[in-house]
């Protein structure tokens, strides 16, 4: 079984959905023994980046979801989810992150044509090698939804970038730890792809 967090940050079912489409079983849930056996564990969202800690919160699931990490449980953190995974961000100033690992959310800044939230698709560059996008071609077209972008300190961790105004760090993996800031459930048959990437990882060893 999968477990998809359940925070009150939205986008939960579009998840749920892609994975069973893909064959797999996946459960929206806060319970940690259930998260602590599930196979693989994804932390999706949509919403503002201290409203979210403060919902993890209340829920005691940043300890939960360190224990995953520290378990090695393929964890994959989506959209809000990825930004989550860091330190801070411009959005929500001194409210700290997981913390997992280390970078930044910044906000996308203005530019010509520039529309603020990017709401749209863009082309995924490769800058390593990276296990989620096994048969997924660079320069494949994935979905964006997000005001705020990551930028990872450690670039080795960084699998895929996209271009919006600003070079954007839109994909990680950090040993068992991955992260998509596009919605790879929303991504058409790349998305799916990506996903059973992922879901390929929690049936190894």
């Amino acid at each position: 079984m999968i477990a998809i967090i359940d925070y009150d940050a939205g986008n939960l079912k579009s998840v749920e959905k892609a994975v069973a489409f893909l064959g797999d079983q996946a459960e929206i849930t806060r319970d940690p023994e259930k998260i602590l056996n599930a196979k693989g564990v994804i932390l999706p969202g949509v919403g503002a980046f201290g409203d979210a800690m403060e919902n993890l919160k209340k829920y005691h699931l940043p300890e939960v979801i360190h224990k995953t990490v520290n378990k090695k449980i393929p964890f994959l953190g989506i959209c809000l989810g990825l930004q989550l995974l860091f330190e801070e961000s411009e959005e929500s100033p001194g409210v700290p992150g997981l913390g997992i690992c280390r970078g930044k959310i910044l906000r996308i800044p203005n530019g010509p044509d520039i529309k603020i939230p990017h709401m749209g698709w863009n082309s995924l560059n490769y800058d390593h090698p990276g296990r989620l996008f096994r048969g997924v071609p660079e320069g494949s077209y994935v979905y964006f939804v997000h005001s705020y972008y990551l930028k990872a300190a450690d670039p080795e961790i960084v699998t895929a970038s996209a271009f919006y105004s600003v070079n954007i760090h839109a994909s990680i993996q950090q040993e068992h730890v991955f992260g998509c800031q596009f919605h790879p459930e929303k991504s058409g048959e790349t998305g799916l792809a990506i996903l059973k990437n992922f879901i390929d990882l929690t049936k190894e060893g």
